[in-house]
């Protein structure tokens, strides 16, 4: 599947691996070097203590992704990636560090369903894991809305079936507009909060954040990252093929900390998650910031 999946470490002033370790991977678009940053950054961040190993998603374009493989698996000829691709191959990493366990799994979005991932598949390897608006089963409504930014992009003519040569930026950036209303909430629109990010307007806002960042991802990476998302569902794990089975399984101390405004993961979910979890507790995110509430640390 191309190139090993790449990683760097941090923690402390000099990322000492006789830390507890902490993972975190990046989420749908997340960059290695931004990826939860103000936990890890400076000798002041709640991870001083910590050996920390930031972990790039498959599909995410530093990983092995479909714009980086080898010729041959370059492009629409790349696999599907899953779930259990990326936390196999985390969990190599880790014990490739000679980390036994891990003190934290701490992932927002997809970071924590893939968090989800390593509780159910390696259960005595997580001693704590921190979900960050996300889920253990990607929803029905989660499900339908990556349907819009999908078919935006497959709509578009430099798309071409996925056999583009050069860029298909029409593609990618009607992705990142169908996407970008979704992440936030009508309440960070009605109270102008663009003007935070020294946008003069909605307009400004898009072509600043949006066409010029998702809007610029290639167009097999953005895919591969997105059908991912949508086959999260933990519950394949479990011999009922139960959600709540699965749920109750986990042997970590979880911590779910939804946005009161994401449209993808709602807190609503996560209380019903919380039913489940032998040692659950749920701390919502109050913030007009919908999805991006977790990551937004600047302007909530």
């Amino acid at each position: 599947m191309g190139s090993p999946t790449k990683y760097f470490t941090g923690g402390d002033t000099h990322g000492s691996p006789n830390n507890p370790a902490i993972l975190i991977p990046t989420c749908f678009c997340g960059k290695l070097r931004k990826t939860l940053y103000f936990l890890y950054s400076s000798d002041s961040c709640v991870l001083k203590d910590y050996f920390v190993v930031v972990c790039g998603l498959l599909g995410g374009s530093e990983s092995s992704s479909p714009s980086n493989a080898s010729p041959r698996l370059r492009g629409s000829q790349f696999p599907l990636v899953s779930y259990e691709d990326n936390t196999t191959l985390q969990y190599q990493l880790c014990r490739a560090l000679n980390i036994d366990k891990l003190s934290a799994y701490i992932g927002f979005s997809m970071g924590g369903q893939q968090g989800y991932y390593m509780a159910i598949m390696y259960p005595d390897f997580v001693e704590r894991l921190v979900v960050l608006a996300s889920s253990a089963q990607t929803s029905w409504h989660n499900k339908a809305f990556l349907e819009g930014p999908k078919a935006a992009l497959e709509s578009s003519l430099d798309w071409n079936e996925g056999l583009y040569e050069t860029p298909a930026r029409a593609g990618t950036r009607a992705f990142a507009r169908v996407y970008s209303t979704w992440a936030l909430s009508s309440a960070w629109f009605r109270l102008e909060q663009w003007k935070r990010l020294r946008c003069s307007s909605v307009e400004d806002y898009l072509a600043k954040f949006w066409d010029n960042g998702m809007g610029v991802w290639d167009a097999h990476d953005l895919m591969c990252m997105m059908q991912c998302w949508r086959r999260g569902d933990i519950s394949e794990h479990h011999p009922t093929k139960q959600l709540s089975a699965a749920l109750a399984s986990v042997k970590a101390k979880v911590l779910l900390m939804p946005s009161r405004m994401d449209m993808f993961f709602t807190p609503e979910d996560s209380m019903e998650e919380l039913k489940y979890l032998k040692y659950g507790e749920v701390k919502v995110i109050e913030s007009v910031w919908g999805h991006l509430a977790g990551v937004m640390t600047l302007y909530n």
